[in-house]
């Protein structure tokens, strides 16, 4: 009895025999206890009143109570000297076995394994109770993500890592499974999409826990959702439905799913490709995991889901919702803002300030606050970038529109010698002289067409077709003074420097 082996109703029974008359070794002969062990329930008997023919058989709870506080108490377990640290490293996740080592490695422990197991098993915490969570056809539908195989791309040879989308119907447990790349929202709503279209129909609610692409905000009682998500719920009418944070048992359906095609459709499978995996997935589907006998429903999947549930589901509405994914980015100091590594162009007047950026599968969105201010078209290579010329600052869209041909163009409106001083610097060898050409393009709003077509013919005589000549020569007025005083100079030279022109025909 030390070890309480014995079930009070047995205990009862050995003392019913005793009444009757029998020995403790009668007793022992039946099997029902040993000799040694009936002596002393015997004289527990006899000390409680119990073997006296003239009054009743006591109580179950009398007979529990009295053997187990006479029983002899247990030796206290060799683990108990550090019960402390096992405790700890029990509850950081240590498996028995690598306690028992520890111990037996750093305290010279010599108990057996067994003795941290019972240890171990007599202060697990008890788990609490759960209910059952039954749902109505229609309902409701749980989604999850797996980890799935590793596929080869047979264009470049490379590994690529693929996850499943699950989501189960609660009521008939009808699932649709697909294989991704990612967790992107788009792939997010995408799979959304097809599920819904593979069921025929959209249940009330969606459960799910909290993936980013879902829920930007974890939260008990206000989580936040993504609004590509919000956007796809209000388009085919259904809830959302978010498990509170680190409690995935409100999911347990989907996560029994997760599991059932980790164990039962990947293993001793090939897969070629991403094609070819989501083409098996589907059959198995329809096929064995749709006709399985489902160990909580004890029906098939699809029979009930096709008999019953199928009906219950709303209707696809006419035009699917599209897929969106919508983001917070700030507009840089460039006028572009950037997503997924490409960058899009939005209004100068906005730059520094936060916007909202909606990316469908063709077009980017920009929006400040409720207004859209900026539209692209969706760029598929990271390090892209799209561009409005009407985004950027008036002084960087002048700089951008007046190119070298520009300038030659306005030139010769001015005059031959404009026209001729602005080609002699782009001729320059070193330097880029496109701003120097606007520049000297730019001083006839300042000294008028006369005055720079004089400026530039006196600045080509002198051999110094510069900006800062020109400028010089119109600041001080010396576009007003007769240019053959200057052309003097031609005759020391004889006519062969390289930028002297002949008299005549700056006379003309």
């Amino acid at each position: 009895m030390a070890n309480r082996r014995f079930a009070v109703h047995e205990i009862r029974n050995i003392i019913s025999r005793m009444r009757l008359g029998e020995t403790n070794r009668q007793v022992s002969q039946v099997g029902l206890i040993g000799r040694n062990k009936a002596a002393a329930l015997r004289r527990t008997a006899l000390e409680q009143g119990w073997l006296d023919t003239g009054s009743p058989m006591p109580s179950n709870e009398a007979i529990a109570e009295i053997v187990g506080r006479r029983a002899v108490q247990k030796q206290d377990s060799t683990v108990e000297p550090y019960a402390e640290q096992v405790l700890a490293w029990a509850k950081s996740g240590v498996t028995g076995v690598a306690i028992h080592q520890t111990l037996a490695r750093n305290f010279g422990f010599t108990g057996a394994y067994n003795s941290v197991k019972r240890f171990l098993l007599r202060h697990r915490e008890t788990e609490p109770a759960t209910i059952v969570l039954d749902f109505k056809p229609g309902e409701a539908a749980q989604v999850d993500f797996g980890a799935g195989p590793l596929i080869v791309d047979l264009q470049t040879g490379e590994e690529l890592k693929t996850w499943f989308f699950v989501m189960t119907l609660a009521f008939s447990r009808h699932q649709y499974v697909e294989f991704v790349l990612d967790q992107r929202v788009e792939t997010w709503l995408g799979c959304h999409r097809r599920a819904f279209e593979s069921f025929g129909g959209v249940p009330r609610k969606v459960i799910l826990d909290n993936p980013k692409c879902a829920i930007t905000k974890a939260c008990y009682y206000d989580p936040e959702v993504q609004r590509g998500y919000a956007e796809s719920a209000e388009g085919y009418g259904f809830l959302i439905s978010p498990c509170p944070v680190r409690d995935p048992a409100k999911k347990g359906i989907v996560e029994s799913g997760v599991k059932y095609v980790k164990k039962n459709f990947l293993p001793l499978r090939e897969f070629r490709d991403l094609a070819d995996l989501n083409r098996q997935a589907g059959e198995w589907v329809l096929g064995t995991a749709g006709n399985r006998i489902h160990g909580t429903t004890r029906e098939r999947p699809l029979t009930r889901f096709a008999q019953v549930e199928k009906d219950f589901l709303r209707k696809l509405p006419d035009v699917a919702p599209e897929p969106a994914a919508w983001a917070q980015v700030k507009l840089h100091g460039d006028c572009h803002v950037q997503f997924e590594k490409r960058r899009y162009s939005a209004p100068f007047t906005l730059v520094h300030q936060t916007l909202w950026l909606r990316a469908s599968e063709k077009s980017v969105q920009i929006y400040h606050g409720q207004t859209l201010v900026a539209m692209h078209p969706r760029l598929r290579n990271p390090g892209q970038r799209s561009t409005v010329q009407d985004h950027q600052p008036p002084e960087a869209r002048a700089y951008l529109m007046a190119d070298p041909q520009w300038c030659l163009e306005k030139a010769e409106k001015i005059g031959a010698c404009c026209r001729e001083l602005v080609e002699a610097l782009f001729e320059h060898k070193v330097l880029d002289k496109l701003r120097a050409a606007q520049g000297v393009i730019r001083l006839v709003g300042k000294f008028g067409r006369n005055r720079l077509e004089a400026a530039c013919a006196r600045a080509l005589a002198h051999g110094t077709p510069t900006y800062g000549s020109v400028k010089k020569i119109l600041e001080k007025g010396l576009d007003q003074q007769p240019l053959s005083s200057s052309l003097a100079l031609s005759a020391v030279y004889g006519g062969q420097a390289r930028f002297i022109r002949p008299t005549q025909l700056r006379l003309q």
